[in-house]
């Protein structure tokens, strides 16, 4: 039976995920986010960009590793530290956002198959590395995932704020590079603050089940 019931439970998130998605894409379809109000929008952000301040975007764009990765590791070790089994389940907690969002941005480039702006539109002036397809940004929905769940773990104004520009700092960078349109990147928010959500609330019902075993 309780089998039964997480079952019924996992298929209710996913059906959640897939109408959100479709609505989502509507969304962009519907109210402004045409192909031309992208393009026109990246080129007034990546064509017409001032160039002298590329060096600092390509470090904000190359920070997302580093801090993503680095923020689990380091609260979890302080858990380690201070024997404190709180910091440690938070900095799991990071560690399985960061996993959720990897596996539905890595799902959706390949479902939505979007080619790169600079692919498209040559005049795009190509300022970064980009891997696979272009929807969502990829940078983006990791660096919104790691900021909403440090967000969640430490709900502090000194952690929300730096979390949040540093973020949306992110996700601007790779329109100024030029490997993401302006869609990519907000999709990429909405499924990095989704990942975190979702990762946070299936750690509360897990949680919770646990409890009421004990």
């Amino acid at each position: 039976m309780k089998l039964y019931k997480q079952l019924i439970f996992r298929e209710k998130i996913n059906h959640l995920l897939i109408i959100n998605f479709i609505l989502f894409s509507l969304c962009i379809n519907q109210f402004g986010f045409s192909q031309n109000a992208d393009i026109n929008l990246l080129k007034s952000i990546n064509v017409d960009r001032n160039k002298s301040l590329d060096p600092t975007f390509k470090v904000i764009t190359h920070s997302l590793t580093p801090i993503s990765i680095g923020a689990p590791l380091v609260v979890f070790s302080a858990g380690l530290i201070q024997k404190d089994s709180t910091l440690k389940n938070k900095g799991i907690f990071l560690a399985e956002t960061f996993v959720v969002n990897g596996f539905i941005t890595t799902a959706l480039k390949f479902s939505v198959n979007r080619d790169r702006p600079f692919v498209t539109y040559p005049f795009i002036d190509k300022q970064a590395e980009a891997g696979s397809h272009s929807f969502p940004s990829g940078h983006t929905s990791a660096s919104f995932a790691t900021a909403t769940s440090l967000s969640l773990a430490f709900p502090k104004w000194y952690v929300i704020a730096p979390s949040f520009l540093w973020a949306s700092s992110v996700g601007y960078s790779r329109m100024h590079l030029g490997v993401h349109y302006p869609s990519d990147v907000l999709a990429g928010a909405f499924v990095g603050a989704g990942s975190a959500f979702l990762s946070y609330k299936l750690n509360q019902w897990i949680t919770g089940k646990y409890c009421k075993k004990k």
